[in-house]
């Protein structure tokens, strides 16, 4: 069902609700005024009355729910569609003008590279759907050991500065550990994805120019914060809770032109909760950058 289709159900199932619970209203107060005589009948009657009306906003509430997530499920699907299909049809191009057409060495190279790319895409956008079923598997056993989260946080950066071609100006790192270790509890994979999401995140927004953040520093002696800072398109605040949602993507035409699955933002809060820590986002406004923060509790304080 398209977008304005299940918008025009919303807004009938809200008129629908709103009319019935007017008739209702209205022939509640009706009896009463035509039995006010009758106590007993009076408070049965309200009670009923009471459980009509939640009844009626409980239905209008689940039916709501349920076509937005349905709306977010279709985008879902047409996102990792798109993500799918594209390195695919790339790769066979490819392919097809190295089967058809005699090419240089240089030229064969080229395309080796690009095709290379699409299948690190490819498995990316793979990776990104099987980790987020994972995610949402309660119970699922994780292989933690001690680890130093700089290491993994600087490991990550350096990859991201490679696969983006940043330089120190683009994406600068600190650490504010003190001298001590910045050691946690916890799967280092695991731990790797949530920071390399939020790092390709904050590249995809930075609209513009790239220019980002990111430090690891101690909190106390019981937890350490990873900042992911960017200087891009920002998040309004009515937002800032809800990109944590499986499927859900902020809206807006910048955010409208970026691919992505929806799924990024909802697999670091999951791997961050599991790991016994909490992660949110901080904005000035649209416009004015963002700043995502894992908090993580130390391994000695464990």
């Amino acid at each position: 069902m398209p977008v304005s289709g299940r918008r025009k159900s919303i807004a009938f199932f809200i008129t629908l609700g709103a009319c019935l619970v007017a008739l209702a209203t209205a022939l509640n107060v009706g009896w009463i005024i035509l039995n006010w005589r009758e106590v007993a009948m009076l408070v049965l009657g309200i009670v009923f009355f009471l459980l009509i009306i939640v009844g009626l906003v409980l239905n209008t509430t689940f039916l709501i729910r349920e076509i937005r997530r349905n709306e977010q499920h279709d985008a879902f699907i047409n996102a990792v569609t798109h993500e799918l299909k594209t390195p695919l049809a790339s790769t066979r191009l490819y392919l097809q003008t190295l089967k058809t057409r005699e090419t240089s060495e240089e030229q064969r190279q080229e395309f080796y590279d690009v095709m290379l790319a699409d299948n690190d895409r490819l498995l990316k956008t793979v990776e990104q759907v099987l980790r987020a079923g994972r995610a949402g598997v309660r119970g699922r056993h994780l292989n933690k050991t001690s680890v130093d989260l700089s290491k993994i946080v600087g490991n990550c950066v350096d990859i991201a500065r490679t696969r983006y071609s940043l330089d120190e100006n683009s994406l600068s790192y600190t650490e504010s550990l003190g001298g001590e270790a910045a050691r946690v509890f916890g799967d280092e994979d695991e731990l790797r994805a949530a920071v390399t999401n939020l790092l390709d995140n904050a590249v995809k927004y930075s609209h513009k120019e790239v220019k980002l953040s990111v430090e690891v520093a101690t909190l106390n002696n019981k937890q350490i914060a990873v900042r992911i800072g960017d200087r891009g398109i920002g998040i309004p605040a009515a937002q800032l809770k809800r990109i944590f949602k499986r499927f859900y993507r902020a809206p807006g035409r910048f955010m409208a032109r970026v691919k992505g699955t929806g799924l990024g933002l909802f697999i670091v809060r999951s791997v961050v909760e599991k790991h016994g820590g909490r992660v949110f986002a901080e904005s000035p406004g649209p416009g004015r950058g963002s700043t995502f923060t894992i908090q993580l509790p130390r391994a000695e304080a464990r």
